[in-house]
C-alpha cells in the first residue's frame, strides 16, 4: 500500500514499487522525477561528445592561449584512459542509456588513435640496439645508471643532463663497454662502434645541448643526432610555457633536413610527445620507434609513474624492429631503447 502522493514505477518483475523508493531510483526504468533511462544523463552525454571532439580535432585547439593545444597533445592518451572510465561510472550510476550510448563515440575515437599501440609490433632483433636516457643532473645513483646502461645490450647510447661529478662516473663506468664516446655540453654519446665527424648543433638556447656525429656500424655509417630540448612548464599565469622548446625544435629540424647521410637517428629528451604539433619540424621527417615497433605507450616520464613519452628515439632510412622502456633508476626519467635493422 502506498502513501498519498506517491506514483508507481514499473519494474522488471510483476510487482511495482513507488518511484520514491531507493530501489526505483536505481532501476533502469523511470526515476522519481518521471524520467526514463533515455531522458536522464544528458549532461554526461554532452561531456562524452566534447571529449570525442577534443580527441578527434586536438590539432585544431589553438596554441595562442597558453599553448593549450600542445598541453593537451602531451597527455592526449589520458583523455581517454582517465576521463572516459569516470564518465562511464557516472553513466552507470545514473542508469543512463543516453550517456552510455554517447560514450561509444570517444571510446571509438581513442581506439582509432591509440589502439594500434596496444598490439605487439616487434619483428625480432635488428642489426644494433640504441638507447637514450635523461640521467638527470640530480641523479641519486649514477653508478646504478651505469649498471642499467651496460646491462641493456645497447651498442649506441645517448645520455642527457650530464653535469658535475656524475659525468666522471659515467665516463669511467661506461668506458669498458663503450670504447668510443663524445660529450658536447651536457649531452653525450657512447658507442661500441667508431665515432667521427662530430659537430655541435645550435638549438638557440645559448649553450650546447645538441650535436651531430657519425657512427660507423658494421653495416655502414649512421648520422646520429643527440638532443635535449629546453624544458616546458605549466604555469597558472602563463599556461604551457613551451616557446623556447619550439624554437629549438625548428632549429633541430632544419639541421636534420640538411643531413646528407641517408641513415639518420635522433636520440634524446625532446620534452614533447609525437602528438605535439610544435615538434612537427622534427617529427614530420622522422619515424618513431615506439609508434612502429614494440608494444604499449612507452611512457618515460616521470619515472615513478610515467605519464608521457617525452624521450624519443626516431629514425630516417632505418627500420625499427622493437622498442621498450627500461626499469627505473636514480633519474626522474626512464631510459628507452630500440632495435634497428640497417
Amino acid at each position: 500500500m502506498t502513501q498519498a502522493g506517491e506514483a508507481w514505477a514499473p519494474t522488471d518483475g510483476d510487482e511495482q514499487q513507488p518511484t520514491g523508493s531507493p530501489s526505483a531510483r536505481w532501476s533502469w526504468g523511470t526515476d522519481r522525477r518521471g524520467r526514463s533511462t533515455w531522458r536522464r544523463g544528458w549532461v554526461l552525454a554532452v561531456l562524452a561528445v566534447l571529449i570525442a571532439l577534443l580527441l578527434a580535432f586536438h590539432a585544431q585547439l589553438p596554441n595562442s592561449v597558453g599553448n593549450l593545444g600542445s598541453l593537451l597533445e602531451t597527455f592526449l592518451p589520458w583523455l581517454g584512459l582517465l576521463v572516459v572510465p569516470v564518465l562511464l561510472g557516472f553513466a552507470l550510476w545514473r542508469r543512463s542509456a543516453t550517456a552510455l550510448l554517447a560514450l561509444l563515440l570517444p571510446a571509438a575515437v581513442w581506439v582509432n588513435l591509440f589502439g594500434g599501440l596496444l598490439s605487439d609490433k616487434s619483428t625480432g632483433h635488428g642489426d644494433f640496439t640504441v638507447l637514450t636516457h635523461n640521467v638527470e643532473a640530480g641523479n641519486t645513483d649514477p653508478a646504478g645508471t651505469v649498471k642499467l646502461v651496460t646491462g641493456s645490450g645497447a651498442q649506441i647510447v645517448a645520455l642527457e643532463e650530464l653535469t658535475g661529478a656524475a659525468l666522471t662516473t659515467y665516463e669511467s663506468g661506461l668506458a669498458p663497454a663503450y670504447p668510443y664516446h663524445v660529450v658536447e655540453g651536457t649531452v653525450g654519446l657512447w658507442s661500441k662502434y667508431p665515432i667521427g665527424d662530430t659537430r655541435v648543433v645550435d638549438i638557440r638556447i645559448g649553450w650546447t645541448r645538441a650535436f651531430r656525429t657519425e657512427v660507423t656500424t658494421p653495416k655502414g655509417p649512421v648520422a646520429v643526432y643527440v638532443a635535449h630540448m629546453p624544458s616546458v612548464r605549466v604555469k597558472f599565469d602563463a599556461g604551457f610555457t613551451a616557446d623556447q622548446r619550439d624554437v629549438s625544435a625548428q632549429a633541430l629540424g632544419d639541421a636534420i633536413q640538411a643531413e646528407e647521410l641517408k641513415k639518420v637517428l635522433l636520440l634524446g629528451d625532446l620534452n614533447g610527445t609525437m602528438n605535439d604539433r610544435s615538434l612537427a619540424p622534427v617529427t614530420s621527417q622522422m619515424r618513431s620507434a615506439q609508434g612502429t615497433a614494440g608494444s604499449g605507450f612507452g611512457f618515460s616520464w616521470p619515472s615513478a609513474f610515467p605519464m608521457a613519452r617525452i624521450d624519443q628515439i626516431m629514425s630516417r632510412g632505418l627500420t625499427p624492429t622493437d622498442s621498450w622502456v627500461l626499469a627505473a633508476d636514480g633519474s626522474d626519467h626512464r631510459a628507452i631503447a630500440a632495435d634497428y635493422r640497417y
